[in-house]
């Protein structure tokens, strides 16, 4: 039999930002994962409610770092992942903190790496009110316009995807790491601040790299799904998915690919903008606006 020594070292890391409740039952999941050899980090990106006493109180043994201040789901996460990486991690799962998992899921997960270009693996992750309907299951790039398409989004889970599959994109509300992929392409590019297409970057980023990306759906989680951006066609959401969105075409899209992009991408932004002054959403509508032009406007280097 093989002592825990023998497994590879996995760093567990969440972030959390004034949701204590949340985070506290996230890692009472976490914490029953079967799994021989794993540390678990949370990383406080500047709560100012009792979250950090309480984790102190109910998780002694739990790895904490305590930012200053608000960082974002790219620079909270970088923080764990920069930490993992000096402490000698071989993967890294990073989670979000409105999730639980099954107790397997890590084991079922690791048991996919046994390749070295296996690079990112996700599970099958369900509605936390719903545990049977699909919340994600990866998806694919589209050929010509680049755009991710999500697969089996909101479907009732009949076995329909049971198999493993490659996948261009994994959505960053779990997503196990092998460190080298990071090594080699860095971590979360932190100009999408402070949330929303940092993870489509950095899986297109890995499969540049050679990386395969998995999705295993025999490891299971579920997620309540936030509204910390304010909610779907909030003014906050509109203008981070608009600004990071023309970010992320600018960062990737060369040459000949322009010709089917800015067609569509044109067409996606007017379509948008009708919408949500159709439905007399018009803050929405002008921050959606006011996203493209920074989108944009601002350096790439940022």
């Amino acid at each position: 039999m093989m002592n825990a020594d023998q497994f590879p070292l996995v760093y567990v890391i969440t972030l959390t930002w004034n949701q204590k409740e949340d985070t506290l039952s996230c890692l009472e999941s976490l914490t029953r994962m079967t799994y021989p050899r794993c540390r678990f980090l949370v990383v406080d990106n500047g709560s100012v409610d009792d979250t950090l006493n309480a984790l102190a109180r109910q998780f002694p043994d739990v790895e904490v770092i305590a930012n200053s201040r608000n960082l974002g789901f790219q620079g909270g996460f970088n923080v764990g992942l920069r930490h993992a990486l000096d402490r000698g991690a071989e993967f890294i799962l990073i989670i979000n903190n409105d999730t639980y998992v099954a107790p397997d899921l890590l084991s079922i997960l690791l048991s996919h790496t046994d390749d070295d270009d296996v690079g990112m693996l996700a599970p099958k992750i369900y509605y936390a009110d719903e545990p049977t309907r699909i919340w994600s299951v990866g998806g694919d790039r589209h050929p010509w316009t680049f755009e991710m398409v999500d697969k089996g989004d909101n479907e009732i889970d009949e076995g329909q995807w049971d198999e493993v599959l490659e996948r261009d994109y994994l959505v960053g509300c779990a997503l196990l790491m092998r460190c080298s992929l990071l090594q080699t392409v860095g971590l979360f590019d932190e100009g999408y601040h402070p949330i929303y297409y940092e993870d489509v970057d950095l899986c297109v980023r890995a499969r540049a790299a050679g990386f395969r990306l998995l999705l295993v759906p025999a490891a299971r989680m579920w997620h309540a799904v936030s509204a910390s951006s304010g909610g779907a066609n909030s003014p906050r959401e509109r203008y981070l998915m608009a600004r990071n969105s023309v970010r992320f075409f600018r960062k990737h899209i060369r040459g000949w690919r322009w010709l089917a992009v800015i067609p569509y991408r044109v067409g996606s932004a007017v379509k948008t903008v009708a919408r949500l002054v159709f439905r007399r959403r018009y803050r929405a509508a002008f921050s959606y606006l006011q996203g493209l032009y920074h989108g944009l406007t601002v350096p790439l280097e940022l």
